[in-house]
């Protein structure tokens, strides 16, 4: 059985504006964004701890925070009897902080009196947009049996992922002694560390960080006095390379770091295969998220493949495959969805509101009839007319309008906006 894990606090940092994740992040930051149909990504991390026996976690963000409190509000409530919390720590300015955050290292050193107002031996700091399940238990005791100062949780990766990640080299007793950030190819050879049987016949040699740290409280409090360092990844792991015990605790199991719109929707959609990398379905690795009484779903004349139906939905269409439909969705008779992220609606529209739209000729919440949409993120709140036409693709360049965004090929229709009937991206 686990042991409670009393002595450890839990840092989630929320990232900067999300950019990359843009037009996702346009109203929201990156862990708040709506992850497998109804959960947040901030949902994993959180869930990890819990699922660890970690109960007193602190979620970091300063961009668009107000529906991630409203989550976390709602979500994660315990007993009035226990320590358990999620405290959600915005950027403010102070006599001693005027500034913002300005880097992963620089909102820690801004929050650490409130860190310290709790008592703990272990900081566990973690990424708020990263998909993967891992006992953090395991890694602790790693790091104490070990006597580490910071130990890093790192992922064997083959040579052409190498060169995206920071690189860590470790010896045999499995201490880090050099670090260099995305290295080239041709320096590769260089840099390969001992890993598993496994790992090292897959041709996955070189450890990458996974920007998920356990630090030494002292330590940590130490580091954090220098205000010149911005970064854990880029100044905080570097400096302390030969100058502290530095341990590697290799991760094989799934993890992806979707802080762009790509990986995102790569890993929403690989949700729906047969044996999805990401188990949903883990008894001992619960998702938590807002519990929402909501109906079940229904159906009429659909044929339904490989998707993942979120609850209360309302579904005529014609067929749904390969695709994430969220919470609330409504989506009329005759339209075809294949490899889709539909996010759903935050609110249900009454038959009295449905009617007035009506009368007024206007579009209502969900997707229409006789649609087509493929290749394709839809966030909340759309309404989207009849017989419209999406075909993403890489046929398709990179291009943003107040209705949609394309990137990679992908096209995410924004937030709450409408599309008239027969409106068409090919």
């Amino acid at each position: 059985m686990k042991a409670k894990r009393k002595n450890v606090i839990a840092i989630i940092l929320g990232g900067g504006q999300g950019s990359r994740l843009y037009p996702l992040t346009e109203t929201r930051s990156k862990p708040a964004v709506p992850v497998g149909g109804k959960y947040r990504l901030v949902d994993i991390p959180i869930s990890n701890c819990m699922n660890s026996d970690i109960y007193r976690m602190f979620v970091l963000t300063q961009f668009n925070s107000a529906s991630l409190n409203a989550h976390i509000k709602n979500t994660y409530v315990f007993s009035a009897f226990s320590q358990a919390f999620v405290d959600i720590l915005a950027a403010e300015q102070t006599p001693d902080n005027p500034t913002w955050f300005q880097g992963t290292a620089d909102a820690v050193r801004q929050c650490m009196p409130h860190f310290l107002n709790h008592n703990f031996d272990y900081a566990l700091i973690l990424s708020g947009d990263q998909l993967y399940q891992m006992d953090f238990n395991d890694m602790l005791e790693e790091h104490i049996k070990n006597e580490a100062d910071i130990t890093i949780a790192t992922l064997p990766v083959n040579a052409k992922d190498a060169p995206d990640f920071g690189i860590l080299k470790s010896n045999n007793e499995g201490c880090v002694e050099s670090f260099i950030e995305k290295p080239v190819k041709e320096l590769l050879p260089d840099w390969e560390s001992e890993v598993s049987e496994q790992m090292e016949a897959e041709g996955k040699k070189y450890l990458a960080s996974m920007g998920i740290y356990i630090f030494n409280k002292k330590l940590l409090v130490d580091l954090m006095a220098d205000p010149d360092t911005k970064d854990f990844g880029k100044e905080i792991i570097p400096n302390a390379v030969g100058n502290k015990k530095i341990l590697s605790y290799q991760y094989e199991g799934y993890w992806t770091d979707i802080g762009n719109i790509d990986s995102f929707f790569e890993a929403n959609i690989g949700l729906t295969e047969d044996v999805p990398k990401f188990n949903l379905f883990d008894n001992d690795n619960k998702i938590y998220t807002r519990p929402r009484l909501l109906p079940p779903s229904k159906f009429k004349n659909t044929m339904v493949d490989k998707s993942l139906i979120s609850e209360g939905c309302i579904i005529n269409a014609k067929e749904i495959k390969n695709s994430v439909i969220g919470i609330r969705s409504r989506i009329g008779k005759d339209s075809i969805i294949n490899s889709t992220y539909v996010m759903g609606n935050d609110i249900y529209q009454s038959i009295e509101d449905m009617e007035e739209d009506a009368k007024e000729n206007k579009i209502l919440v969900g997707i229409g009839e006789g649609c087509y949409i493929n290749n394709a993120l839809v966030d909340k709140d759309c309404r989207i007319g009849n017989n419209v036409y999406i075909n993403g693709g890489p046929h398709l360049e990179n291009l943003t309008t107040k209705l949609y965004t394309i990137k990679d090929g992908i096209v995410v229709i924004k937030k709450g906006v409408t599309l008239p009937d027969n409106f068409r991206i090919e």
